[in-house]
């Protein structure tokens, strides 16, 4: 069996910029790497935004930056300047196409085309079994979402962020490709939390996507019909589909971190590295693999590698009172929204604020639903 220092399983976002980071500090240059998917990451098959100030480390694969974002809803609505943040766009083709050619000039990489069985951690190596042959590693991570225990377990409240997306395009300067649609609460909300997300990528071309966080799925008629009436409603009622996207992204607080052993960590979504509040995960992930670069290089056991932090209970809270008021989402966000500085919201879902900045936030909000939640967690 061949044997390696790493095992990454899984090529999507989480796993290649992991990959990506550890070909790039010369501390893992004799390591040995191996990374495992079933199939090939070559196509556009999801879009990943995220908002941060100045340069990044995915710039120079970034298709569109935004510094003005609309928010909308019957109770609050406003463009807003979000400078010195950008709001930036990844298409996975390009982030794929980037990372594998970083990848390919390394000597201590090896990438298979192989479905992963599963893995065992037997203490000083791991087994990692595939369709065609059996590895061990030294240290596995794993970002393929196996176990399904999250969504059968009742101690914490589960949400879906679900969607389906259309790439238009049209004939006249339709879109100002200056203002991304953050959020439009701005239509029926049929007992959900349900909005509409729009970013310009030109005058003629967008992308519309149908949001919801909820626990039920429609079907895949519902979403389009409800594209189409938007964009009818907003008067465009000539266009063309260049392509769709469909996804359905975990929204818990659920412990994935209680899966981890001494050689074997979840990550990415496998891991809950979501942020559960919002459903985003590309600059999450990041933050956590940065953080995992460093644990590397100081200790062995990978069970930990994580503890709580104060925005995990906050997102805790804020599913506990949308799972139970899901038709309220629209108040709460337009609340947010509508009573706070918009830098410091997003610096706050970026879990990057203080104490006091938190609590100054947090004041803006129903205060008694939330202490309700609080309460709740407490004697339970």
């Amino acid at each position: 069996m061949q044997k390696y220092d790493y095992i990454i399983t899984g090529t999507g976002a989480s796993g290649l910029i992991l990959a990506y980071y550890l070909i790039n500090d010369t501390f893992f240059d004799q390591k040995k790497i191996l990374l495992i998917d079933k199939e090939e990451k070559n196509r556009n098959d999801r879009t990943w935004c995220f908002w941060e100030e100045g340069k990044g480390t995915w710039d120079s694969v970034v298709s569109k930056k935004w510094i003005n974002i609309f928010f909308g809803s019957t109770d609050f609505s406003d463009t807003i300047d979000i400078s010195p943040y950008q709001y930036k766009m990844i298409r996975s083709k390009d982030f794929y196409n980037h990372v594998f050619k970083q990848l390919s000039k390394k000597s201590n990489i090896t990438i298979v085309q192989e479905t992963v069985i599963g893995f065992v951690d037997e203490g000083s190596i791991v087994e990692v079994e595939t369709d065609q042959r059996m590895y061990l590693g030294g240290k596995v991570f794993n970002s393929i979402p196996f176990s399904k225990q999250f969504k059968t377990q009742k101690k914490y409240p589960l949400l879906n962020q679900h969607f389906i997306g259309w790439f238009i395009k049209v004939e006249n300067h339709t879109f100002d490709s200056q203002i991304a649609t953050f959020m439009d609460f701005d239509i029926d909300q049929k007992g959900n939390t349900r909005f509409m997300y729009v970013l310009p990528m030109s005058k003629t071309e967008a992308l519309f996507e149908y949001t919801l966080f909820s626990k039920d799925l429609l079907s895949k008629e519902e979403y389009e019909k409800e594209i189409k009436a938007y964009l009818h409603a907003t008067g465009i009622k000539e266009y063309s589909i260049i392509e769709k996207e469909i996804g359905c992204i975990p929204m818990t607080s659920y412990e994935f971190g209680k899966q981890n052993s001494r050689n074997i960590i979840h990550i990415g979504t496998a891991g809950g590295w979501t942020k559960a509040s919002t459903g985003f995960t590309f600059l999450n992930t990041e933050k956590k693999v940065k953080k995992l670069i460093k644990f590397l290089k100081r200790r062995g056991d990978l069970s930990k590698f994580e503890k709580r932090t104060k925005f995990w209970y906050y997102d805790l809270f804020f599913l506990d009172l949308l799972s139970k008021e899901n038709q309220n989402g629209a108040i709460l966000f337009s609340r947010l929204f509508g009573k706070n500085n918009t830098y410091k919201i997003l610096k706050f879902l970026n879990e990057e604020t203080s104490l006091i900045e938190d609590l100054k936030i947090m004041s803006t909000m129903p205060t008694s639903k939330f202490l309700k939640m609080v309460w709740n967690r407490l004697i339970k």
